[in-house]
């Protein structure tokens, strides 16, 4: 929805069925899928107060549900939840859930990309937290969020290949059509990797090279 687009009765019942929970104030829920862009143009309060609200909620539900189930240390504990609340675990959950189709934005879609998934995926979490309590946003959450491997493959690249010559990988990044790409270089072998941020292709492509290089060692 874009461009000054508002909903209707039907929006409301579509969005409350794909987060799985029926709002008592629709005005929140409204709140919850206005972007900035929209805001500006068509008045109204945008959502980035809610983000900011999700991303601590959301915090507060990983946390408290792996000190239950993880008899682990503080370290692996910390380590577990970047898996969970990472942008890629966000950006999954929110893809899971069908939840940007019902995002009001105002502009090209070049106003939405980025952040914009994981950041709504956050301000619905706030949104079901104000309106329904916390056991809301952990059923919310529970249904959508997974955990995401985030395990550092540029610092694992990079130790691999000094254990072996004196230099580094180098990567080379450029940025066409809304999207970064990067190509890594080490050890005589490359690999390519893309994404919406520099880290994220920078990643995919290290973890491409990582994998190859390492199976060619293992051969």
């Amino acid at each position: 929805m874009n461009n000054g687009e508002d909903w209707t009765e039907r929006t409301y019942g579509e969005a409350e069925r794909a987060i799985g929970y029926a709002f008592k104030d629709r005005n929140l829920l409204k709140t919850c899928f206005t972007h900035k862009t929209y805001a500006n143009v068509c008045g109204g309060e945008h959502n980035e107060r809610l983000e900011f609200l999700g991303d601590a909620v959301l915090q507060l539900c990983v946390t408290e549900k792996l000190f239950g189930d993880c008899k682990c240390d503080e370290g692996k504990l910390t380590e577990l939840r970047k898996q969970y609340v990472s942008k890629p675990a966000l950006d999954l959950a929110e893809r899971k859930a069908g939840l940007m189709r019902f995002l009001r934005y105002s502009g090209g879609e070049r106003n939405v990309s980025g952040k914009t998934p994981s950041n709504l995926f956050e301000a619905v979490v706030a949104g079901i937290y104000l309106d329904g309590g916390v056991e809301e946003a952990k059923r919310f959450l529970a249904r959508y969020l997974t955990e995401i491997e985030t395990e550092n493959y540029k610092t694992m690249l990079q130790e691999f290949v000094q254990d072996r010559t004196k230099s580094v990988p180098e990567y080379r990044v450029d940025f066409e059509d809304g999207t970064y790409r990067c190509r890594v270089c080490a050890l005589g072998e490359s690999a390519e990797g893309a994404g919406e941020s520099k880290k994220t292709a920078e990643t995919e492509a290290a973890k491409t090279l990582y994998l190859k290089l390492t199976k060619r060692k293992n051969k």
